[in-house]
């Protein structure tokens, strides 16, 4: 088949004129395909399913309920644009409340379609062509990825145990300090699951204050904290002067696919972020914003699902603990972050996390997520579907029954 003419014409950040050619399997995909191999070939044994990374239950009911009056009312159908004042205001007071954070609604706040729509155009405000980003890893890959699309380059920051899975700073070369631009953080971290402390905060911002460096902080996670309060970035002092932080409703209050979030902190910072939304959306749709007032408004709906996984993944320990995993109940986030196996007693060794986690699941049904960026870890999650506790219990006690049926090396 003749090759059409745009091949040659698609641009070089998403792979120029080789873009779609490639035979290059990403590890989502790979799952996906083991997933749909270990049912096929397995009818009879259920698929226990610990890499799905969004929650497990819809929205609250009275959220719920706010969206469909919301959804009828006329004054609800036009453009957002930058989001309207009652959200931000419901944020504000959000922020108040639950971290101590004063925020402006007029001029601190403005909303997004979920954090990850933050994530990829906060990288237009700042970044050039020869500037640099820097990200930790493992970690989500958006910011990185729209850094490279404007031609600025990416400088990881590996999240060791031996560093408390924080960043070095100090490892970080004097040249490279000199080009960076942005620093993103996430904490409560995913996938490590470890949560940020005052120290660290302070440590982030003199260096960007030395370094004149921009910080992100992604707090997508940050009502899922079980070590302590939730500390936000903004609560330390001279934290709004170098930054912002970025909110989501969807891992708190069980509205993943509502795409709904905020970006708050240093009014420039929002300012900008506000200008390149506008030329890219018009905003979320005004009655998601209105139900999104109501999760905010609602104390007990974060209190709730905090609960939820934090018993949860009380329980993978408990479960995995026995089966040879070296792991401990995480800080925050709803995954439980472990090395990964090396092999099988009388079986197969595995090179990287990768192998292992395909082995699980081939063999075991049992899904994982694997991360090589820092080390051979597991991802697990506590967001597998479960109706109620009896269920999970049941569900724990199948994944530790299947792990023990094999002898894995560590």
């Amino acid at each position: 088949m003749t090759e059409p003419f745009f091949q040659k014409l698609f641009a070089d950040r998403i792979g120029g004129a080789s873009y779609g050619t490639g035979d290059d399997i990403y590890k989502f995909e790979k799952i996906k395909r083991a997933k749909r191999k270990a049912l096929a070939e397995h009818p009879d044994r259920s698929l226990l399913d610990f890499g799905i990374g969004e929650n497990d239950a819809m929205a609250p009911e009275d959220v719920r309920k706010r969206m469909a009056e919301e959804i009828d009312r006329p004054e609800n159908r036009g453009y957002a644009d930058n989001g309207i004042p009652e959200f931000k205001e419901a944020v504000a007071h959000f922020m108040q409340r639950e971290f101590g954070v004063t925020i402006d609604p007029n001029t601190e706040v403005n909303h997004c379609i979920g954090s990850k729509t933050a994530l990829a155009m906060l990288p237009a405000c700042f970044i050039n062509p020869g500037d640099i980003t820097l990200v930790t890893v493992p970690g989500y890959p958006v910011a990185a990825t729209h850094t490279r699309y404007y031609g600025g380059a990416v400088y990881e920051l590996p999240l060791l145990s031996e560093n408390r899975f924080f960043p070095d700073f100090s490892a970080v070369p004097t040249d490279v300090v000199a080009k960076t631009k942005m620093l993103v953080l996430n904490y409560p971290n995913s996938p490590t699951g470890k949560v940020a402390t005052l120290a660290f905060y302070e440590e982030v911002i003199e260096f960007a204050r030395r370094n004149e460096i921009v910080v992100v902080q992604d707090a997508a996670h940050l009502v899922l904290t079980f070590e302590g309060r939730p500390l936000s970035f903004l609560s330390v002092p001279g934290a709004k002067e170098v930054g912002v932080e970025v909110h989501s409703l969807s891992k708190g209050f069980d509205m993943i696919g509502w795409r709904l979030g905020w970006v708050c902190g240093n009014k420039q910072i929002v300012r900008a972020l506000a200008d390149v939304k506008d030329n890219c959306d018009s905003g979320q749709f005004i009655a998601i914003q209105k139900a999104g007032i109501t999760a905010l408004q609602n104390r007990s709906i974060p209190e709730q699902t905090n609960r939820k996984y934090r018993r949860r993944l009380h329980k993978l320990v408990d479960g995995l603990a026995p089966c040879g995993f070296d792991c401990q109940m995480p800080g925050g986030s709803y995954f439980l972050y472990a090395p990964a196996p090396r092999g099988v007693q009388d079986g197969p060794t595995f090179a990287n996390a990768e192998a292992a986690s395909q082995y699980l699941i081939n063999e075991l049904s049992i899904v994982t997520v694997p991360w090589d960026d820092a080390g051979a870890y597991l991802r697990f999650s506590a967001t597998y579907e479960a109706v109620d506790e009896r269920a999970e219990d049941a569900l724990m006690a199948d994944a530790q029954k299947r792990l023990s049926d094999v002898k894995l090396l560590f």
